[in-house]
């Protein structure tokens, strides 16, 4: 059964992920959680765009290039390849290219889902089961930058799988532990929405109401992917944005 139809939610002719309420990136320091001759992970604020867009902010990989300029005293342009992006209202785990060679390689583990990406979304509804697996078909509706969820599989659709758990509750919110099998737009917002757990601050899909900071509860909390040049597993774990709900969360789960 497909998800009912939600128009974006809008302000002052801006949706909800490009709200003007949330911090200018640049006015806040890199998190880098792991940093080598080829790779550099950061973990990404909601403030954050990866590439730049019609906001005109600051791109993140704009930032990582600065910052990996001033710290290695390169002269020139610095190279950084963007390997993944995560949504603009969601934080975590984000990993850049900082050669060519690292780029193409990272590209293929991405593509051919080599990676493991594990993620927390703090979720309104408590789900009926502790643990489970979703299967949808999703069909990206380009005008409203949403996707919608079917059961069956329609023309311009595509499977999108995930298994979740859940991990805590408390009277604010339930968390749940996200392992995605394939990469689709907007997967995990579009598919926990269709089974009822809508996650916290996502007007776009169905919350009741946005977040202070335009984010949403979701967060890629855990990435392990091969090193392109070692071969080596790098294995990252992004902590949780500086807000209440979230630290509850960690200090409950470890």
């Amino acid at each position: 059964m497909s998800s009912k139809n939600q128009k974006p939610t809008s302000s002052n002719n801006r949706t909800i992920e490009e709200s003007s309420n949330r911090p200018k990136p640049s006015s806040r320091k890199l998190q880098v959680l792991h940093l080598d001759n080829h790779t550099i992970v950061i973990n990404k604020r909601s403030s954050d765009i990866v590439q730049g867009d019609k906001t005109g902010d600051e791109p993140l990989s704009d930032r990582v290039k600065t910052f990996l300029k001033k710290k290695f005293n390169k002269p020139g342009n610095v190279f950084c390849g963007v390997v993944h992006r995560l949504d603009r209202p969601t934080s975590g785990a984000l990993v850049f290219a900082r050669t060519s060679k690292a780029l193409s390689r990272l590209n293929e583990q991405f593509r051919e889902k080599t990676t493991d990406k594990i993620y927390w979304a703090v979720v309104e509804q408590k789900p009926a089961n502790k643990t489970g697996k979703l299967v949808h078909f999703l069909k990206k509706n380009e005008k409203q930058n949403k996707s919608y969820a079917s059961n069956d599989e329609t023309n311009g659709s595509k499977r999108a799988v995930l298994s979740y758990q859940l991990l805590a509750s408390s009277d604010k919110g339930h968390l749940l532990e996200i392992t995605l099998e394939t990469g689709r737009h907007h997967q995990i917002r579009c598919q926990l929405a269709t089974m009822g757990c809508i996650i916290k601050g996502d007007v776009k899909y169905g919350a009741h109401l946005p977040n202070k900071n335009a984010s949403i509860h979701l967060h890629a909390r855990k990435l392990t992917f091969n090193h392109p040049t070692t071969k080596e597993d790098i294995k990252v774990t992004a902590p949780v944005p500086e807000e209440s709900l979230w630290k509850f969360f960690e200090k409950e789960v470890g």
